[in-house]
């Protein structure tokens, strides 16, 4: 491997413990060499990636930015290598599906579950990202095919409109909101809203900010953690969390949800497939005509502009 992508990967799983001690043994290295390779890479960029202190090992604000960037570099490197390595060794290509909600629940979950009933031997790499990240992907051939919500983003090849899903609230028991068997969208103006950077938070802000006239008026507040992590924050009275139902199937001790109100009634996001015309993968085709057979009413062939 690459020194430089190692020193990378070394990186980014240094960032996610809050010693070097604990990396170095994530790693299976010594804690000396894990320093050696950090310090390299720091000398190389001419900034300091951590802060270290007595206390532990912390990413600098410089440091975040830089490994944000660079995590999806990492990733993608990973994904080419476990591509061509099965692919050398006489295996199948794995179907690359790339995914920005949760599986805990949902039309995205039964799905998977189909194909897998249908092709026993279905072999798969779910890929997690924003939308316009995985869009890239699918149009660079790094991965197969995107779930993703519909609209925005710009994308000229085949869509195939899906299903949709319910924007609920994971709000604390004992919350007032929790005594509404819904939730109207004016009501979270008064709450602090919880949100990640990553999966469909994005249009879930946007869908809220059109309401209120401008992300503004909204008390967001950002966490780089993942959905358990989130759900923990409501749990302690932090805030509420707008969600997809998809991820409602994921249970939190202290956390309820409820559904989210407009005007008109339930508040939904629309989801669809988004491939490339020229993929010939024959799972991929499987997995298409699965989508069809299971939305029959949507299953006609689509582009986007």
């Amino acid at each position: 491997m690459n020194s430089e992508l190692r020193d990378l990967k070394w990186a980014l799983v240094a960032s996610r413990h809050r010693s070097l001690r604990q990396a170095a043994e994530t790693l299976n290295t010594r804690q000396s060499t894990l320093s050696r390779r950090l310090h390299d890479l720091e000398c190389e960029l001419g900034v300091d990636l951590f802060e270290r202190t007595t206390g532990g090992t912390k990413l600098t604000p410089v440091g975040r930015e830089f490994l944000d960037a660079a995590r999806p570099i990492v990733d993608e490197a990973d994904r080419l290598f476990l591509t061509f390595k099965t692919r050398r060794n006489g295996g199948s290509r794995p179907l690359r599906i790339g995914i920005c909600s949760s599986l805990s629940a949902g039309n995205l979950r039964e799905t998977l579950a189909e194909l897998c009933r249908q092709i026993a031997d279905a072999d798969i790499l779910l890929v997690d990202g924003a939308k316009v990240g995985l869009l890239g992907e699918v149009a660079a051939g790094a991965i197969d095919v995107a779930i993703l919500t519909s609209g925005g983003g710009r994308w000229n090849d085949h869509v195939l409109p899906l299903w949709g899903e319910r924007v609920v609230v994971a709000v604390q028991e004992n919350h007032p909101l929790n005594s509404r068997p819904a939730i109207q969208w004016r009501e979270l103006c008064d709450n602090r809203i919880l949100l990640t950077r990553s999966g469909v938070d994005s249009e879930l802000e946007q869908l809220l900010s059109v309401k209120v006239g401008g992300s503004g008026s909204l008390r967001i507040s950002y966490q780089d953690v993942s959905l358990d992590r989130l759900l923990s924050l409501v749990g302690a009275g932090y805030g509420v969390a707008p969600l997809l139902e998809g991820a409602a199937g994921f249970g939190c001790p202290g956390v309820t949800h409820r559904e989210l109100h407009g005007d008109c009634g339930q508040m939904r996001l629309q989801f669809a497939a988004y491939w490339k015309e020229t993929n010939s993968s024959p799972m991929l085709q499987r997995f298409l005509d699965l989508l069809r057979a299971r939305y029959p009413d949507l299953s006609a062939p689509a582009t986007s502009g």
